[in-house]
């Protein structure tokens, strides 16, 4: 509005009568006469008035002063006319402004606002308000933009790294405002000053962090809490809060170091209920949505299979607790997130096999204590015996988190101790802060979540722990589903789909671990072999499109870690493949591989059984396809679409080409979680050959394609495992798609700084920026034969290549790649594997 010439009136002195009363509270119902600073900004375009410098032109802007001391201030209104909070009267302020009729000028377009409490509540300097509003065709006035203000509220908690600031309280100078773009805001929805400041000075006077930023998102979740607990839910309420939260004594030579955030509810993991709710109040949590956190952990019996049936089970209440007084016939459980997996040496009780760990958020509306007996059930289900104290387990299900709730079934009496916890239910976990299994898998999730009873963000609670705790860092874990499924495979539950044994696992270093270089157990790259079964691929076509020479491939391919076999190429210019074509061109080499003769010649039944137990991947975008490969014996999705098809550039939510991007989505999601496989996902935009300009993405300290990347991939693949239906994390791989709408240095910038790719830090700029989506994913890099090889050798030594000719140009970014952290390469040479053993001991 305010984007013309302004006239103003700056801290115009009037006393009014509040019911919110001063420094302290009003006594009864008796409103409190308080000094206000109020200041107006009017646009008003005042060429005219300077060409002809007359005043008439212009705004009477000390007809509008004396309007507004003569209308509020009690010397001349009664004492009914006295406003109940600083919103009524900047209400009142643009009633007398823009209301035609008022004695201001009735022409005012519209008019800024800002309302200054000079005498506020206890520890702060001022409080103000601030709202611009426009007149309306209907000679009305509606409110655009309204904002909250409290400055320098100070507080004395423990705050810094250094030693001695861990003796002595300093003060913190904190800042607030509460913006909210909101045309509907009502008089009803005032934000109550007083008890705001004094939520947050007892609570900040509380903590102990070690740096401001923790503090300054810690004060951004209490104000996001209270103004959650205080809206009504009757209009749709979405603030947003500015923190500054400054330290004056931490340096000598500066007023002070401060922290600036902007914070949403969507930036966490906020919910309505904070307070400790008893066994009989978790009853009446059944109608709304709730998030809740469920750690999972199994180390009896095929591990994955366990963990995955749960989740299924999770999924169908209604099939695994049948007596409805307990889970209710309109309940519903969705996991909407996943964590990675991770194998984890057992904690407490250390004679007994390694644990996989991992956490999932639900939805639902099933109350805590009902949620606990359909997880109880669901271990009944898996195979869970009973067994000592933190004991091996088939499956063990630990409501972790259930929204904000501060929840204990135990008596009074008995919450003095944890060893009486078997048989209740206890929320936030009492064990949470001392259990990286449980802290990490959270973190991956929901990093900014607040700690209820701690105060803590789980990823500061994590931080804190790795510093006092010996053990050897976790590693992640991906594992390969066996397909075919056996014959007479079934569901111990008729509506579920039957979780596949497990074939194989890999595991990786966490990269994010601080203690990563603690680990003996060397991580190694992996190396996938490529089986092209089609015609024209751009480096090997026609080579091994036959059983007989896709087999022997196979067998040449002894030391890969898993086979990719492609049916379609993908090169620019590639002929048009049917899907039925395609499924003729894979299916029958899955098989031909998973029934490899068993009764050769004596020394080939080994050789064989390799063959039939590599893994494989399809490499293809079509769901038929994938589907048909799978049943058949494949065991990973790998798509260079990142399940969005062919024609998915630009991508975006109003693309146009959303509705069939949107279709692809939904089906390679739906056999990727049915059928529990693995999913390579890779950033590409369309037509290899075209769309390779990353300007828009100029801003990032990076190169540009390296944020171009971390964008458009991470949009996609927060949409594959985010919310209902989506795969699980610890399924997903990430390939940056070099070659793919990428020019050769931006092929070389994606090998020099690879692990960017997937590293913490923020994407985006300015209101859009954000963690990157892509942080811990392990990645897949596939650079072999590629034509920008062809044009660096060309360039460099004049020598004119064919895509089989370039291996040794291959092996130079292969170990650029494991030097880079990549958990898998893409190659068309087995004999990659020696340079692979080479690099790995070079950087592993």
């Amino acid at each position: 509005m305010l984007d013309s010439d302004l006239i103003r009136v700056n801290d115009l002195l009037v006393t009014v009568l509040l019911h919110t009363g001063s420094r302290w509270p009003s006594k009864g119902s008796k409103p409190t006469a308080q000094p206000v600073h109020i200041s107006l900004a009017i646009p008003h375009d005042i060429s005219s008035t300077a060409r002809y410098d007359d005043l008439s032109r212009s705004i009477n802007y000390s007809s509008l002063a004396s309007t507004l001391r003569t209308c509020i201030s009690p010397i001349v209104a009664s004492q009914e006319h006295a406003f109940e909070n600083l919103e009524q009267l900047l209400f009142r302020c643009f009633d007398l402004l823009l209301t035609p009729g008022s004695t201001s000028s009735p022409q005012l377009p519209g008019a800024q606002i800002k309302i200054v409490q000079l005498k506020p509540p206890l520890h702060c300097k001022k409080l103000a308000i601030e709202g611009e509003g426009t007149r309306e065709p209907d000679a009305s006035w509606k409110l655009t933009k309204i904002r909250h203000i409290v400055e320098d509220l100070e507080c004395q908690p423990i705050i810094g790294v250094n030693p001695a600031e861990r003796l002595e309280r300093q003060t913190v100078r904190i800042n607030i405002t509460v913006e909210t773009p909101n045309a509907t805001w009502a008089l009803n929805h005032w934000l109550d000053f007083r008890v705001l400041i004094r939520r947050l000075h007892e609570k900040v006077d509380a903590t102990s962090y070690l740096t401001l930023e923790a503090l300054a998102s810690f004060i951004a979740i209490e104000t996001l809490q209270h103004l959650q607990s205080s809206s009504d839910g009757s209009i749709a309420y979405n603030p947003k809060v500015n923190i500054k939260a400054a330290k004056p004594c931490a340096l000598v030579f500066a007023d002070s170091s401060e922290v600036e955030i902007t914070r949403q509810f969507k930036d966490y993991q906020l919910t309505l209920s904070s307070t400790l709710a008893s066994p009989e109040q978790s009853a009446s949590i059944r109608s709304d949505t709730h998030s809740a956190a469920i750690a999972i952990g199994s180390n009896v019996g095929d591990r994955f299979q366990n963990i995955e049936l749960a989740l299924r089970l999770l999924e169908n209440p209604l099939l695994v607790v049948k007596d409805r007084s307990i889970i209710s016939e309109n309940a519903f459980l969705y996991v909407v997130n996943t964590s990675f997996l991770y194998e984890s040496a057992p904690m407490y009780v250390r004679d007994q096999p390694a644990f996989i760990n991992c956490a999932c958020m639900i939805e639902t509306n099933i109350p805590p204590v009902s949620l606990l007996q359909l997880t109880q059930q669901i271990e009944v289900i898996v195979g869970r015996q009973p067994s000592f104290r933190n004991g091996p387990r088939a499956i063990d299900l630990d409501i972790v988190l259930y929204d904000a709730l501060e929840f204990d079934t135990r008596a009074p009496e008995e919450r003095h101790t944890l060893d009486n916890l078997s048989g209740h239910l206890v929320i936030p976990h009492p064990r949470l802060s001392e259990r990286e299994f449980v802290l990490r898998p959270l973190v991956d999730m929901i990093p900014e979540y607040h700690h209820p009873s701690f105060q803590k963000g789980l990823l500061a609670l994590l931080n804190e722990l790795l510093l006092v705790t010996n053990d050897l860092p976790m590693d992640r874990v991906i594992a390969f589903p066996r397909y075919p499924l056996s014959p007479g495979t079934s569901s111990p539950l008729p509506g579920i789909d039957p979780v596949p044994p497990t074939l194989t696992y890999w595991k990786y270093a966490d990269s994010q671990s601080i203690r990563r270089l603690q680990s003996k157990n060397k991580s190694r790259t992996r190396l996938m072999a490529t089986l092209n079964v089609t015609p024209d691929s751009f480096s090997d076509g026609s080579t091994y499109d036959t059983i007989p020479t896709a087999l022997a491939y196979v067998q040449q391919a002894a030391s890969a870690d898993i086979v990719d076999i492609g049916g379609y190429s993908t090169r620019p210019g590639a002929a048009f493949v049917s899907v039925d074509e395609e499924i003729d061109r894979v299916v029958p080499i899955v098989q031909a591989i998973r029934s490899a003769d068993s009764a050769g010649k004596e020394g080939e039944y080994e050789e064989n059984r390799v063959v039939r137990d590599v893994p494989i991947s399809v490499d293809t975008f079509r769901w038929e396809v994938a589907e048909k490969a799978i049943i058949a014996g494949a065991n990973c999705i790998n798509d260079v679409y990142a399940f969005t098809g062919p024609q998915n550039y630009p991508y975006s939510a109003s693309g146009a080409n959303r509705e069939q991007t949107t279709e692809y989505m939904r089906q390679m999601k739906s056999i990727a979680r049915k059928y529990a496989v693995p999913a390579v996902l890779m950033h590409s935009r369309g037509d290899a050959g075209t769309n390779k300009d990353y300007s828009a993405y100029g801003y990032s300290d990076d190169a540009a394609v390296l944020e171009g990347v971390r964008v458009e991939l991470g949009m996609k693949v927060d949409e594959i495992v985010e919310g209902k239906g989506g795969i699980r994390r610890w399924n997903v791989i990430v390939d940056p798609g070099i070659g793919f709408s990428k020019t050769v240095e931006d092929n070389l910038e994606l090998l020099r700084q690879g692990a960017a790719i997937t590293a913490d830090k923020l994407i985006g700029a300015g209101p859009r920026e954000k963690k990157n989506p892509l942080m811990g994913f392990p990645q897949l890099v596939g650079a072999s034969r590629k034509s920008f090889l062809g044009v660096i050798l060309s360039d460099r030594l004049g020598k004119s290549t064919n895509a089989k000719d370039r291996a040794w140009a291959t092996a130079g970014a292969i170990t650029c790649a494991v030097q880079q952290g990549a958990l898998v390469v893409r190659v068309h040479d087995p004999e990659m594997s020696d340079v692979i053993a080479v690099a790995d001991a070079l950087w592993r």
